[in-house]
């Protein structure tokens, strides 16, 4: 590679985004991911005949004007099957009361919502005023945190009187907003909103940024929606990368780089890599898109590589994502309740959220007349972390043994029932995605950590760039296209050129 060249580390959706953007605009870019396969933690691994998702199990943006729909028309590649989900989740608080579902129509949903929660509406009204500010500011692409005057035009660009108001609510939480609609007494809404937000703030309520939490509890609904793929999640993935070969890009799949090193003063990168075989390649480049978590970019530069110690310390005191515990299985669909919802969340005393997505009949996971069943529960990766070999495998064969119980339970189903079973633990994800304690998501989205109060896409290293979970706007396949998306406007500003993704109506 040339020291013009680009290289995007990580292969997962955001490094996918950035690559195929690059090499779309004619960009000479390489694409480095240490594992066997794309996707990350929104890939996917074969059982014999079951095809599981790693982590992601649902999609948002595939509606028309969404950020995966402009992408993908941008980029001139078709959308993937799928299916909107309807509900979008059934969430049982375990109260004796019948599930919560997340309905599409949202009139259904505001009715369901009156039923569940009477008297909330004044709580949901002030939610869908912000969610309505929210999708008029992100359509127009702001650029978030600023951190020069291009930033800053771009994001003046993007504001209207409606987000000056809901400015005013930066620093607030869910929890700030049901008090100041008097709904912060009502006890099964509290539980009901700490579940859901947990999933994709990695926080509670009292911890959710207003603004990311108001948009985020109504992404199941019409005109937005969650989407089921057909196949599996990997198809995603394997889009993108068809687009970023299609144009030129370059893929090192099964490489690893061990080491980036600045030449400051020469606007070059060395970069090292390690291939499958263990040999050394030395490439050079002008920009690295850097879309891991950036807590692994500490390992990565050395302490004279470049980085200051102001933001060594910075990335250092970050706070500490969760890891994941998963659990993996294939049943007779037979065994199943009738009418089954495809993604189930509820609550359990010792694990608190577990959030279970069940495979559709000829979605292509598994043989006819089966199905997969994946069970999710957020965990302290410390918990993991120095456990030896014995203690580990100890542990992990607990936990599964209580997690099948719970699912036993919740299904009326019997130990004979399971034709597959495995769990994935912090170090699982470790060892497949390379993120650092086998952390999943990013940053928990707490007001001192979402928008303008974020870490920056822009380093203080020129021509290294951050994207992905713990970037602007944050979590899931959405989030981390669109802040892909970001990076490579502001990258190619810097190159003098102008990327404009129109919006389909």
């Amino acid at each position: 590679m040339s020291e013009e060249s680009i290289i995007v580390v990580g292969g997962g959706i955001a490094g996918l985004t950035g690559a195929a953007l690059l090499a779309k605009e004619g960009y000479k870019v390489i694409l480095v991911e240490a594992h066997s396969q794309l996707g990350g933690c929104a890939g996917t691994f074969k059982r014999g005949s079951y095809t599981f998702d790693v982590g992601a199990t649902q999609v948002a943006g595939l509606e028309r004007g969404g950020i995966h729909h402009r992408l993908f028309n941008y980029l001139d590649i078709p959308l993937p099957d799928a299916k909107i989900l309807d509900p979008g989740c059934s969430v049982v608080l375990g109260d004796g009361s019948r599930p919560i579902n997340l309905w599409h129509d949202p009139l259904r949903w505001q009715k369901e919502r009156q039923e569940q929660f009477p008297g909330s509406e004044i709580f949901w009204s002030l939610c869908s005023k912000i969610h309505e500010s929210n999708w008029e500011f992100v359509e127009r692409d702001p650029i978030l945190p600023v951190r020069n005057f291009w930033d800053l035009s771009q994001l003046i660009r993007a504001i209207r009187p409606s987000n000056l108001l809901t400015g005013f609510l930066s620093k607030l939480t869910i929890a700030d907003l049901l008090v100041i609609t008097g709904c912060h007494k009502d006890r099964r809404l509290r539980i009901f909103l700490d579940l859901q937000l947990k999933l994709y703030s990695q926080e509670p309520a009292s911890r959710t940024a207003a603004l990311y939490g108001a948009t985020v509890l109504q992404m199941a609904q019409s005109p937005r929606g969650l989407w089921h793929l057909h196949g599996s999640m990997q198809i995603l993935s394997d889009l993108l990368k068809d687009s970023f070969l299609r144009d030129g890009g370059s893929l090192l799949i099964g490489h690893r780089v061990t080491k980036i090193l600045s030449k400051n003063k020469l606007n070059i990168f060395d970069v090292n890599i390690i291939d499958r075989r263990k040999n050394l390649i030395q490439l050079k480049a002008s920009d690295i898109v850097f879309s891991l978590p950036p807590q692994s970019l500490l390992d990565l530069i050395p302490i004279d590589g470049g980085l200051s110690t102001t933001y060594r310390e910075t990335i250092k005191k970050l706070p500490k994502p969760s890891g994941a515990l998963v659990f993996y299985g294939a049943l007779h669909r037979s065994d199943l309740p009738v009418d089954c919802p495809g993604h189930i969340q509820f609550f359990d005393e010792n694990f608190g959220s577990l959030f279970i997505s069940i495979s559709m009949e000829d979605d292509q996971r598994a043989p006819a007349g089966m199905a997969t069943l994946i069970a999710s529960i957020f965990v302290n990766i410390d918990q993991w972390s120095n456990l030896d070999s014995q203690s580990y495998a100890r542990k992990k064969n607990i936990i599964s043994k209580q997690i099948r119980s719970i699912l036993n339970k919740k299904f009326d189903l019997l130990e004979t029932s399971w034709d597959h079973q495995e769990l994935s633990t912090p170090r699982s994800f470790e060892k497949w995605t390379g993120r650092p304690g086998g952390i999943v998501g990013g940053l928990g989205q707490h007001p001192d950590q979402f928008g303008p109060f974020g870490l920056s896409s822009r380093t203080p290293l020129r021509g290294l760039w951050l994207c992905g979970d713990s970037i602007y706007p944050g979590e899931g396949t959405a989030g981390v296209s669109q802040s892909a998306m970001m990076v490579i406007r502001q990258l190619m500003e810097c190159k003098g050129r102008y990327l404009n993704i129109p919006v389909s109506n």
